[in-house]
């Protein structure tokens, strides 16, 4: 789905991420932007920027959280490091 706020969004910087970070969120949201929505929490989103995402929480009152930011690379290969972990391994007597 593309997610576009109308307004400048007022942004909730919890993890004290760089200004940059924040400005770049601002601008994805105001222009318009690929997001999900999370299928557990209402008003959650991870918000898409090429190999960056963000995940959000959109309030009431129109206030944006940013509650994380990562690399897209990072994350899924931490996904496959996991999955090559739990493989059995073979004991040589």
């Amino acid at each position: 789905m593309r997610l576009r706020l109308e307004q400048t969004p007022t942004i909730d910087n919890l993890r004290k991420y760089p200004a940059a970070t924040v400005e770049k969120l601002r601008g994805l949201l105001t222009a318009g932007a690929e997001a999900h929505p999370d299928p557990h929490r209402k008003n959650f989103y991870d918000v898409e920027n090429g190999s960056e995402m963000f995940y959000i929480h959109i309030a009431p009152s129109g206030k944006v959280l940013l509650l994380a930011k990562w690399r897209r690379q990072l994350a899924e290969a931490r996904v496959a490091g996991t999955a090559f972990a739990t493989q059995p391994l073979a004991c040589r007597g």
